[in-house]
């Protein structure tokens, strides 16, 4: 059985606004709710929890009622750290049945199923997988206000959501960090750490994660033109 943990237990501070990022509207629904949509449709998921703060779990409770979908796990109440929050999904999922975690950022509604079955597949494979899309811009190293380097775009990519992992590998992961660490700020990073290798899947620019107010007006261009 494969679980999808969808990450959704941000404060969204960087949206300035009252409520949560994930509970803001995107063409009439939650972009929360998109973003499940996506995985409630996929043949490869079979079971999904999505992981909340606690003063956000009634209101989860309440919108998910308008929705009929039938892999919904009751929620995950999140912790301190994305690191933290995820392992709390990662508890609630059957540890006797479960072969892939499928991790995915609440806030981003664009992935595609086809990317969802690339990361399980390829983390079927060799254990873990993270999307991936390569940087268009030029990257600079800058200390103190200087710039000391120009990195090559070559051996860079940008982390997306889904990343995927064989059940047991990302629980091993998790015993070998500190989930209070802020810098692990994504699946990843907490493999990398514990010297676990990663592959990458390519994806597509458009999924993007919906962080700040202009993000939210480039996902309602982006949807206008689905």
């Amino acid at each position: 059985m494969n679980v999808a943990i969808i990450a959704a237990a941000g404060q969204g501070m960087r949206m300035a606004c009252s409520r949560p990022k994930q509970f803001l509207d995107l063409a009439g629904t939650p972009i929360l709710f998109h973003t499940i949509k996506v995985f409630e449709a996929c043949d490869v998921i079979q079971k999904i929890i999505v992981v909340v703060q606690a003063d956000q779990r009634a209101a989860f409770l309440d919108l998910s009622q308008r929705y009929n979908f039938k892999k919904l796990e009751q929620p995950v109440t999140g912790g301190v750290t994305r690191a933290e929050s995820v392992l709390k999904g990662l508890e609630a999922a059957p540890e006797s049945t479960t072969e892939i975690v499928v991790v995915h950022d609440g806030v981003r509604p664009f992935v595609t199923s086809d990317e969802i079955v690339q990361t399980v597949e390829t983390a079927r494979a060799e254990g873990a997988a993270i999307l991936v899309t390569r940087p268009v811009d030029t990257i600079k190293e800058v200390d103190e206000g200087r710039v000391v380097g120009t990195l090559d775009r070559k051996r860079l990519r940008n982390a997306l959501t889904p990343q995927s992992f064989q059940y047991s590998i990302l629980r091993r992961a998790y015993e070998l960090v500190d989930v209070l660490d802020p810098s692990l700020t994504d699946e990843s990073s907490i493999l990398e750490r514990a010297g676990i290798p990663v592959a990458t899947v390519e994806g597509n620019a458009r999924n993007i994660k919906i962080t700040t107010p202009a993000d939210l007006v480039l996902a309602e261009a982006i949807f206008t033109q689905e």
